[in-house]
Order: structure tokens, then C-alpha cells, then sequence
């Protein structure tokens, strides 16, 4: 028996004469380079996008764009891994015509054009829209944790600092009590550290404590909980189970396809307050005021909720059953009388606060340690049918706010109220998970996308509008197939 044996390398092989060759028209290239040759890239913003009249000339933007998507779909995104394979992968040979960028200008292109990168990633959502590809019927909205170029030793919380301050403290003190001790025995005697080495011990203690106070003092001017020093913008936040510095990144899927509609990166580490912007967004780019949002019990902020419902989105977050109170423009017919485990809403513009049975609470006092404005209204509550409270004083609200936007006046110049139930659609809130999980899945396991590779949240942006666009295109390839597309984008 033998082994398969391979050809001789020193025999004469007759290879195709031309690259093309070696590109099949199923390949997926071919999709990539027919989308970003239809791009008007001085329009989406793109720096070099129309050639300079003197000096070196640039790459084209469109073929460093290519490179990347191309990276990105096939779990290629460092910029030294990419300039690696122009050198020797066939495909990107092809779509690049032989060039071969550096890693520093395709590096310096990811970081220097972040908003026309989410401009590529929309003008492609347009595409799947002109494709009837978007059902605009229901939208998922979720978010998930990505590593951010931080580790936790970098990270630095109140409560950190608090501590590590009181340790070093504690060292500083005992070091201190061995230099008195030194100073009792005998000059003769055999001492573990001089007391040169002691000092020197006490004064590079005294060093990191003065940083870390620095840092608790940063903390305490600019307001912020939290400071990282690699990237300044990451955050310490509970992912996958454990803590870990990440970026908190949000996206809205159609059901129809299972396509990215939209997303943000943020750095926060809730949900809380996420539904209103996220879904804007979505309404701009999908051109349709009717919009019905799923989410999971992790959005359910009253506040934002009745603030999307107000913009004309039909909110769906797990859990929720409750009435509100909301202005309305008539007077209403009848009193409300009751209510079911009723909330209370802040309108800013009145500076107000309305409880479940349509009471106006007014601004009364703030509270610097908490930053919290506190509302109340004690006379209507005396002669409230409804008993929500067991507090003599009547039912207290407190807004998170800064001490500049408390303000001790109040406006409810005809103002008339209607209640609202709020109640989440079980059927929707069940098809919620096979929506919107389905692409962080294969993000972070099928294109190897879990962590992130810059620094900061606006290149952290326009990173993941590169791995969103290569999600879609290949949900996009599996749903029409390459020849369709490819012949759409040349369109």
C-alpha cells in the first residue's frame, strides 16, 4: 500500500494566465467588490476620496474598505494579519489588483473615518430595504458585552480606590512602627531592612497613594463612577457571568431576516433608558413612524418606555403590566379611579412628576448625596381614593438629575391627563430571543468578534460598523445568493 501522493513541484503545470481565473463568479468577493464600487465615497465622508493634486498619491478608499470587509467576514481584523494576506491569498490578490497596503494606513483608515463607516454600514441597510428584505413589522432590541482593550488591574472604581487607599495606609503605618522599633534596639543588633530601605519603601507608597487620590478626585469632579487608563472609555461591567471591563453594544433586528437594522456602542453598563434612541434610529433608517419594539425585563425604565410611546413606538418589555399617566390634549370625561400597580413619570418640560391617577407631584427638594430631585404632593395625596403609599407625608418620586437641573418652579398650564396600560404582548416577548440573540451569537463565535481591538468609544464605533456590515452581507449571501446580490449592487 501507499500514501496519496501529491504533484512533483518540479513539474511543468500549465496555471490560468489571469487572476480572474482563480475567482469563481460564486465567490463572495465579488459581492464586496460590486457593493463598495457602487459607493459615492465623498459623499459618505471619507478622507482621500477624491485624489490629491500634488505629493504622494493615496490608496483609493474603496480598496482599503474592501480589505476590510473582507477581513472582517472571514475572521481576519488585525490590520498586520490583513496587510499579511494581501500578500498571499489568491481572493484578496483579486479584489485588490496586487496591492498591499501597510498596516499602519489600513489602521489609520479604521480609526480616521469612523462616521463614514457607519455610513457604509446604513447605505447597504437601504440596499436590503430596496430588496424587500426588511419586513419593518417587528424589531428586536438587545444588547451584549464586548471586551474592550482594558484589563480589570487598569480599571479603577470608588469603591477600588477607597480600598487600595486604606491598605496603603495601613503599610505606610506599619513600616512606620518598624522604623520606631529600629530606633529602640541596640546599634549592633541584626535589623531585616535597613532604615534607608524603609523610607524608600514609605516613600513609594506614598507616591501611589497620591495617584490614587488623584484619580478619586477625577472621579469626583467630572462625576464619572469609574476610570480606565488604557482606554479611557471602557467601563467595568458584569459580562458573561463575571465582571470585566467592556463596551455595552446595542442593536435592533427586523424579524423577518433576522438583519441588523441599527446599533450603538455605549458604556454603560445597564440597559435602562436604551429604548427611545435605539429606536429612533431605527424609525429614521427604516422610513416608518409604526414601529413595535420587543425587549427583554432588562429595559424597563418607565420612563423610557411612556418616552417612546409618546414618539408612536409600540413598546414591548418583558415583565411589564402597570398603568400610567401621560398628558393628554382633551379634558377627560371621567376621573380615574384606580390603577394597577400604577408608576410615576417625570416630564421635564413641566418639570412635573404625574402619579398613576393623573396627580400632579411638584419639585420639593434635592438630595446632593444621591443626585436625585424629589417630588411630592401631600395635599392631593390625603384625599386620594387610591391608597398606593402607607406614607403619612403622601407618595414621594425621585428623578436622577444634577443639582443644575432642579429646578424649584413648575408648569401645569392646562394640562390634562389620560391613563395608559402597559402590558407586554407574551407572543412577542416568546419570538424576542430567536430574533435578536441569533447575531450575537454568530458574531462572537462564527466571526470571532467577541472583543474589541481599539481603543475608544468613537474608533470602537466605527470598528463594529465594520463587523455589523460583513453580519449582514453574509445573511444577505445565504438568503439571495451571490449572483442576485452581486448583480443588485451593480445596479
Amino acid at each position: 500500500m501507499h500514501y496519496i501522493n501529491g504533484i512533483d513541484r518540479n513539474q511543468t503545470e500549465l496555471l490560468p494566465d489571469s487572476i480572474e481565473d482563480y475567482v469563481g463568479q460564486d465567490n463572495p468577493v465579488r459581492v464586496i467588490d460590486a457593493f463598495i464600487d457602487s459607493l459615492d465615497m465623498s459623499a459618505l465622508g471619507f478622507a482621500h476620496s477624491v485624489p490629491n493634486d500634488m505629493g504622494r498619491p493615496p490608496y483609493d478608499p474603496k480598496d482599503i474598505l474592501k480589505l476590510y470587509v473582507y477581513g472582517y467576514m472571514n475572521r481576519i481584523r488585525s490590520s498586520r494579519r490583513l496587510e499579511k494576506e494581501t500578500r498571499r491569498n489568491l481572493e484578496l490578490m483579486w479584489l485588490l489588483r496586487r496591492l498591499s497596503p501597510d498596516h499602519k494606513t489600513t489602521a489609520r483608515f479604521r480609526s480616521g473615518n469612523v462616521k463614514a463607516l457607519k455610513g457604509v454600514f446604513r447605505s447597504f441597510v437601504k440596499l436590503c430595504m430596496r430588496l424587500g428584505l426588511y419586513g419593518k413589522e417587528l424589531e428586536a432590541l438587545d444588547g451584549s458585552k464586548f471586551k474592550a482593550v482594558n484589563s480589570k488591574e487598569r480599571n479603577y472604581t470608588e469603591g477600588k480606590l477607597k480600598d487600595r487607599i486604606g491598605k496603603i495606609d495601613e503599610k505606610i503605618n506599619r513600616y512606620i512602627e518598624e522604623l520606631a522599633r529600629n530606633d529602640q534596639e541596640e546599634d549592633g543588633s541584626e535589623k531585616e531592612k535597613s532604615a534607608q530601605e524603609i523610607q524608600g519603601i514609605i516613600e513609594g507608597l506614598q507616591n501611589r497613594k497620591e495617584r490614587y487620590e488623584g484619580y478619586a478626585d477625577e472621579l469626583e469632579k467630572t462625576g464619572e463612577t469609574q476610570k480606565s487608563l488604557t482606554d479611557s472609555d471602557s467601563r467595568l461591567m458584569k459580562a458573561n457571568g463575571k465582571m470585566d471591563v467592556c463596551y455595552n453594544v446595542q442593536t435592533v433586528v427586523d424579524s423577518a431576516n433576522k438583519l441588523i437594522v441599527d446599533f450603538e456602542v455605549t458604556n454603560r453598563p445597564e440597559d435602562y433608558n436604551q429604548i427611545k434612541g435605539m429606536s429612533s434610529m431605527a424609525q429614521d433608517i427604516l422610513e416608518t413612524e409604526d414601529l413595535t419594539i420587543v425587549t427583554d425585563a432588562g429595559y424597563a425604565s418607565v420612563q423610557d418606555i411612556v418616552a417612546s410611546i409618546e414618539a408612536g413606538v409600540d413598546v414591548h418589555v418583558a415583565g411589564t403590566d402597570f398603568d400610567v399617566c401621560v398628558p393628554s390634549d382633551t379634558q377627560q370625561e371621567s376621573e380615574i379611579t384606580g390603577h394597577k400597580d400604577g408608576k410615576c413619570v417625570y416630564y421635564s418640560s413641566r418639570n412635573i412628576v404625574l402619579c398613576p391617577m393623573g396627580k400632579v407631584l411638584y419639585p420639593r427638594f434635592y438630595k446632593e448625596e444621591k443626585k436625585q430631585g424629589v417630588f411630592a404632593n401631600s395635599a392631593v395625596c390625603k384625599g386620594c381614593t387610591c391608597k398606593c403609599t402607607k406614607e403619612k407625608r403622601g407618595r414621594r418620586h425621585e428623578v436622577s438629575m444634577r443639582e443644575e437641573e432642579f429646578k424649584e418652579t413648575y408648569n401645569e398650564d392646562n394640562l390634562f391627563v389620560k391613563q395608559l396600560r402597559i402590558k407586554a404582548d407574551r407572543a412577542l416577548v416568546s419570538e424576542r430571543k430567536s430574533i435578536v440573540e441569533h447575531p450575537f451569537g454568530t458574531i462572537k463565535r462564527g466571526m470571532d468578534a467577541a472583543y474589541c481591538l481599539t481603543k475608544g468609544i468613537e474608533k470602537v464605533r466605527g470598528e463594529f460598523s465594520f463587523t455589523f456590515l460583513a453580519y449582514n452581507i453574509k445573511r444577505v449571501i445565504n438568503i439571495l445568493g451571490i449572483a442576485k446580490l452581486t448583480a443588485m449592487c451593480r445596479a
